[in-house]
């Protein structure tokens, strides 16, 4: 485009001025734009939120500036910089970083749970895959290799990988996404006898996904199941109240 034409495109709307030299079409991530006007690309937990993938809730905006950059605008109070090595180059016109550097990121932003959460998300939604694993980790410190033998991308949310790293730590036997007549699909099976389902508000909110659940229940009991039913705010935010309620069947039943 002509400079005649980038102006009469930013004065009529149909471009946005993100920086001398930089211009984006106005339908774009507020979050992208945001960091791109401050000579950055969204990154961290902050590209991974706006993909869909789960990270613990985060409402500070983190951006990537290259580490040779100088002369930046003066960063807004909240947002995080990274300035690491990317392990993939994005597009020079790119917004945002690459989803595998985003992960890798967001894992040393985050927890060490949380971390492999975000890890077991990425591979169900199929942004990463198995084979980027190696790339993912030779990318961290050393001392978060310990991490990858705990990373399951069958996990369909987040709450579900903090579940099963409880069941975990308490030694007991599980199965993950268990299909049984009549009951139909279950987060996960402890011990052969303990069904425990992770429920959000997005898809166990309405009285009839509410009743759908009842009935599955009294189903799974007729079949000689216990239910524990944990909410993922729960999960997230008072997991100790959760790994309590979890040692407290499985010890009651050893007894």
């Amino acid at each position: 485009m002509s400079d005649r034409a980038i102006r009469a495109a930013v004065a009529d709307g149909t471009l946005i001025r993100l920086r001398e030299g930089a211009f984006s079409t106005p339908d774009q991530n507020q979050g992208c734009v945001g960091a791109a006007r401050l000579h950055g690309r969204l990154s961290c937990v902050s590209e991974l939120k706006r993909r869909g993938i789960f990270v613990l809730e985060r409402s500070k905006p983190h951006i990537h500036v290259p580490s040779t950059s100088s002369r930046l605008p003066r960063m807004p109070a909240g947002h995080t910089v990274h300035r690491c090595r990317l392990v993939r180059t994005p597009d020079p016109c790119a917004m945002s970083v690459e989803v595998l550097d985003a992960v890798v990121q967001a894992v040393r932003c985050q927890p060490p749970r949380a971390g492999i959460a975000t890890i077991d998300s990425a591979l169900h939604h199929r942004v990463i895959g198995a084979d980027d694993l190696d790339d993912l980790f030779d990318a961290l410190p050393r001392r978060y290799r310990r991490l990858r033998g705990l990373v399951d991308g069958r996990a369909e949310s987040g709450p579900e990988t903090m579940v099963r790293l409880m069941l975990r730590s308490l030694g007991c036997r599980f199965e993950l996404q268990v299909k049984i007549t009549a009951v139909g699909r279950v987060d996960f099976v402890v011990d052969g006898w303990l069904i425990v389902e992770c429920d959000s508000k997005a898809f166990h909110s309405s009285w009839e996904e509410q009743l759908k659940d009842r009935r599955r229940d009294l189903a799974a009991a007729e079949r000689g199941y216990a239910v524990l039913r944990v909410v993922a705010e729960d999960i997230l935010w008072h997991p100790e109240a959760v790994l309590r309620a979890l040692r407290g069947l499985v010890t009651a039943r050893s007894l």
